[in-house]
């Protein structure tokens, strides 16, 4: 789980405007820092099965997200890609 100052960070990075927290861009890159350290926890604590299925549905989220930019905005999206290092 990320803390509220990571949170703080990575809109600050991420957001449109000033007073953007939740657009599909921030959202992505949110969910991709969750993503890594469930990562890191799954490595240390394999048999965890709870955290596996959270990691899965997440990935999910941020695929379709991902479509969503896709199909909204191709500059957002590969502005997004670059900027947290996914692949196409």
């Amino acid at each position: 789980m990320l803390t509220s100052e990571e949170k703080t960070k990575i809109i600050k990075k991420y957001k449109l405007n000033q007073k953007d927290t939740g657009s599909a861009d921030v959202q992505i890159a949110l969910l991709t820092e969750e993503i890594k350290k469930l990562l890191k926890h799954l490595k240390e604590n394999p048999k965890d099965q709870h955290s596996r299925r959270g990691l899965l549905k997440m990935v999910i989220k941020r695929k379709r997200l991902l479509k969503y930019l896709e199909k909204e905005s191709k500059r957002r999206y590969n502005s997004i890609i670059k900027k947290i290092g996914l692949k196409k």
